[in-house]
């Protein structure tokens, strides 16, 4: 593993910012313990082997963990500050905590400097904004992350969420750096190229992508009990994964190659805590994908594709004015 995968040896742009990521970001959620009990140690080793193999770009928030994915974090990073490229986020705190106030994103920050053992990071998101007011979001969250932009303790701002609608149209009204997307371009789907994707470009935007395993349905484990896929999605997800190992593949590897190979998305994150999984991630960037097991692949997805999740009424409940 000694040779950096071509896909990694050149970092992508981020929109009109300065800044430069790796095309596979590393995920911090699991850093929080949100899926598994984790070991300091393999967490170490999976930084270091990371950083080696053209992995610069670091993702957590404080929702992960309710802080903890920061505070290891910070440690995992001492003494490499300087290598990487940081991201967080602000405004989610818990499964059904959100505080989007100009107070509260300001605080949130500097506790986030703390836990992360910095004076800056290099992005700083809203965090799941469908869950906050379009009007509180424009005129009063937007403006708090420009402010601390200003200051110099984030260089780059923007929002992450999941109904395209919503972050299109920040994307539209804003002034922001970058945006995050979630379940919206992997395997099973692509509504991330038909109007996110276009908009971005156009105003220059960087477009980070995260699932791409679409939380879990891609994987040998399969998606946790609560996953909120139509069943015929969940189905298809088994049929994939059946026929990936028929062929000899490894089903998360194909998923993650799809994405990296989509030269419009600067970064896509995938969760990493020990070291063989950072090997495996990058392994994947180097891969090919033969023609026969796409086609094979798409005749699967194709019945199901773009066949979403998104809760009804949620874009049109962040549209309203009021609380």
């Amino acid at each position: 593993m000694g040779n950096l995968s071509t896909l990694l040896q050149e970092p992508r742009r981020l929109g009109r910012t300065e800044l430069r990521v790796s095309a596979l970001g590393f995920g911090g959620a699991p850093l929080g313990g949100l899926y598994e009990p984790l070991e300091m140690a393999a967490a170490e080793r999976a930084v270091a082997l990371a950083l080696e193999l053209g992995i610069h770009f670091f993702d957590t928030s404080p929702y992960y963990g309710d802080g903890l994915s920061e505070l290891r974090l910070g440690e995992l990073l001492a003494g490499r500050r300087s290598k990487v490229v940081l991201q967080t986020k602000c405004g989610r705190y818990g499964r059904d905590e959100f505080d989007f106030s100009a107070a509260r994103v300001r605080a949130s920050c500097e506790m986030s400097l703390r836990r992360l053992r910095t004076d800056y990071v290099d992005i700083l998101l809203a965090h799941d904004i469908e869950f906050g007011r379009r009007e509180q979001i424009l005129e009063e969250t937007l403006p708090a992350l420009i402010r601390l932009r200003e200051e110099g303790k984030a260089r780059a701002i923007g929002v992450s969420g999941y109904p395209l609608e919503v972050l299109a149209e920040v994307v539209e009204s804003a002034e922001i750096d970058v945006v995050l997307s979630y379940c919206h371009f992997n395997l099973m789907i692509s509504q991330l190229d038909e109007r996110l994707l276009p908009l971005a470009q156009a105003r220059q935007v960087g477009l980070l992508n995260a699932s791409p395993l679409h939380m879990g349905v891609l994987t040998r484990l399969g998606p946790p009990v609560w996953h909120p896929a139509p069943k015929a999605v969940l189905a298809a997800g088994q049929r994939l994964l059946d026929l990936a190992e028929s062929r000899g593949y490894d089903l998360p590897m194909l998923a993650l190659r799809h994405c990296l190979d989509h030269g419009g998305i600067a970064s896509t994150l995938i969760g990493m805590t020990r070291p063989e999984q950072v090997a495996a991630n990058v392994a994947a960037a180097s891969m090919a994908i033969v023609p026969e097991i796409r086609a094979e692949m798409d005749a699967i997805v194709d019945p199901v594709r773009n066949l979403t999740w998104e809760p009804e009424g949620q874009v049109a409940r962040w549209r309203q004015n009021q609380d």
